[in-house]
């Protein structure tokens, strides 16, 4: 929860809320001036980084396998009258103020006085969202799966044993891959720009000593810097799904594997993945709901004349157009209800499967999200 409002921007701004990151997003916009926002940036860095070290600390101890192939049913509690109606209104009141509520205003918001561009916003700002969602999700998910594969092999060596930095190194790399997810967009846009802005002038040049010819911003005139922008901030959601299905998985069948001669490849493709598809798919599903609603890494990384729903929404509304804005926001959330229908169906497939009591648990929890 600390993480998500640190990193939020939209609503912070909107309702005229002076915080670090809109407090960097002014100074880099509005005032033009980079150097107190990285300063803003690495604060805001130092208050993350903390939070990030009281969650390791927290559960440095913790192991998770899956010690049996079985899962014991759970009770079913039959509530009284009165207290079932208590536990439904306590669970129901955030689903009414948060989705029931927002989603009714904004369909009698378009059903009355509509977006006149409600063609463009689907055709264009639609697709523009839905092509940065879908290759960010699947990057990420690939990423996440290597880094956690990788780190567990590396932890457990050849033999069993630690052999050399190649495990410190693979903890690093995955505790520094879930640092951005904290990071609010804008402070991802000023830490991203600078050195992407180097690379392409790197690039030019050397492309024009070889060959006389300058192909221009690659990085930052396109969307490879927003991609790179979404990776900062997302990967740690699809690292976090894969470890935590992996870390159920019980070493002794690396064991068992390495025994029968299986080399560290073919015991990835033949034990991890199949065994991770679907936290993996999982993965992917809630990265792509992250991105079509990402806003602050968005506003300061897009290149010219490319929006998306979220900047469209975000413009509309900064100038009081809510009515305007209502399409768009409609389109937002049947995007993002797309994904949860896909977990609901994935979810009771594997209620339906005997011996997978990790993939139910971490389908559970993702559901919940």
């Amino acid at each position: 929860v600390m993480m998500e409002t640190l990193a939020d921007f939209g609503a912070v701004e909107y309702c005229a809320v002076d915080t670090f990151a809109t407090g960097v997003y002014r100074t880099w916009r509005s005032l033009e001036d980079p150097t107190t926002a990285a300063q803003l940036s690495a604060v805001l860095l130092g208050g993350v980084s903390l939070v990030v070290l009281v969650e390791l600390v927290a559960r440095r101890r913790a192991r998770f396998h899956q010690l049996s192939g079985g899962r014991a049913r759970p009770h079913r509690l039959r509530l009284r009258p009165l207290h079932a109606a208590g536990a439904l209104l306590v669970c129901g009141l955030p689903v009414l103020i948060g989705f029931v509520g927002p989603a009714a205003v904004f369909t009698h918001m378009a059903l009355t006085t509509g977006d006149g561009r409600a063609l463009e916003v689907v055709t264009t700002f639609g697709t523009n969202t839905l092509l940065l969602a879908a290759v960010a999700a699947v990057v990420a998910a690939l990423l996440a799966t290597t880094v956690a594969v990788a780190r567990r092999l590396s932890a457990r060596g050849g033999a069993g044993r630690q052999r050399g930095p190649g495990p410190a190194v693979a903890a690093a790399a995955g505790r520094l891959a879930g640092l951005g997810y904290a990071l609010p967009g804008t402070v991802v846009g000023v830490g991203l720009l600078a050195p992407l802005s180097w690379a392409d002038h790197r690039i030019n040049d050397a492309a024009g000593a070889l060959g006389g010819w300058r192909p221009g911003l690659i990085l930052t005139g396109g969307v490879i810097a927003v991609l790179f922008g979404y990776q900062t901030r997302f990967l740690s959601v699809a690292l976090a799904m894969v470890e935590s299905s992996l870390q159920r998985i019980r070493p002794t069948m690396d064991d068992a594997a390495r025994t029968l001669g299986a080399s560290r490849l073919r015991l990835m493709l033949r034990v991890h993945l199949p065994m991770l598809r679907a936290s993996v798919i999982a993965a992917l599903l809630l990265v792509f709901v992250d991105v079509a609603k990402e806003l602050p890494a968005t506003l300061m990384l897009r290149p010219f004349n490319f929006d998306t729903l979220a900047v469209r929404v975000y413009q509309l509304a900064g100038d009081e157009r809510l009515e305007e804005a209502s399409f768009g926001a409609l389109v937002i959330i049947g995007i993002g209800l797309v994904p949860v229908v896909v977990l609901s169906l994935l979810l009771e497939r594997r209620r339906g499967e005997r011996g997978r009591g990790d993939t139910i648990d971490n389908l559970d929890e993702v559901a919940v999200q």
